[in-house]
């Protein structure tokens, strides 16, 4: 069975619990736009994909009752700024995640109420969040570039004041018929990771600008991994918002 899934830091338990308990998946590490490619191309089993994919799916199974979630503030999915909401003329739209450029133009619209210019950044676009030009960030970077930035908006905690309910980042998702067998040796494979999260930091290798005491804090306080019914609620009420 072949699994795609995110190469971020916030993936790090479901990639132990994975290469701990299970050695039948033959698994593929990339960032969320190329899952999704995976996926949709069918050149993969089982993907943590955007969920920003699934209503471009005809066909779909979410596969897991794990996600990656949050009930607050996220940190890895913020919008940067040197100047307030107000004042931002122009937003710079991380090039990795069609979920987090949603969510960001249903936030400007409907919460924030303002209207940028939405430009298509390229790599290396951090440097240019300057004046009035402000910018999506998402995955490890905004974990460790937040700090040079004055004005940090994080998406998951804003949509939380604007619904009242977390936000679901990504899901586990198949366009195929998986057999019972496999989906559960994934889901407890996942599970180990969940509940062994402190051993999977331990067992893992950090930048330095993001020690392991910082990502233990990070996994366990802004990322949620449970997919509840709130965090369904959440994810029907952003896929009717796209609709509109």
């Amino acid at each position: 069975m072949k699994i795609s899934m995110l190469s971020y830091l916030n993936s790090l338990p479901f990639k132990y619990g994975l290469q701990q308990k299970e050695n039948d998946f033959e698994i593929n590490f990339d960032v969320p736009s190329k899952c999704a490619e995976s996926l949709i191309s069918k050149k993969t089993d089982i993907a943590l994909v955007p969920v920003a994919i699934l209503p471009q799916l005809l066909d779909y199974q979410i596969v897991s009752n794990f996600c990656i979630g949050a009930t607050g503030k996220v940190k890895s999915v913020i919008l940067a700024s040197q100047v307030p909401l107000t004042e931002i003329k122009n937003i710079l739209l991380d090039y990795e995640s069609r979920t987090s450029i949603l969510l960001i133009k249903v936030l400007a619209e409907n919460f924030w109420k303002i209207k940028p210019q939405w430009l298509n950044a390229q790599e290396g676009y951090e440097q240019f969040i300057e004046k009035n030009t402000a910018g999506l960030i998402i995955g490890d970077r905004a974990l460790t570039l937040s700090k040079s930035y004055t004005y940090l908006y994080d998406l998951a905690d804003e949509w939380k004041k604007f619904t009242n309910l977390p936000f679901v980042f990504a899901v586990w998702t198949s366009v195929k018929n998986i057999e019972t067998i496999f989906v559960e040796k994934l889901n407890n494979a996942l599970k180990f990771g969940i509940e062994n999260i402190k051993n999977a930091v331990e067992n893992t290798n950090t930048s330095q600008n993001f020690d392991k005491i910082k990502l233990l804090n990070y996994l366990t306080q802004n990322i949620d991994y449970q997919l509840d019914k709130a965090k369904i609620e959440s994810m029907n009420l952003f896929f009717k918002m796209l609709k509109k």
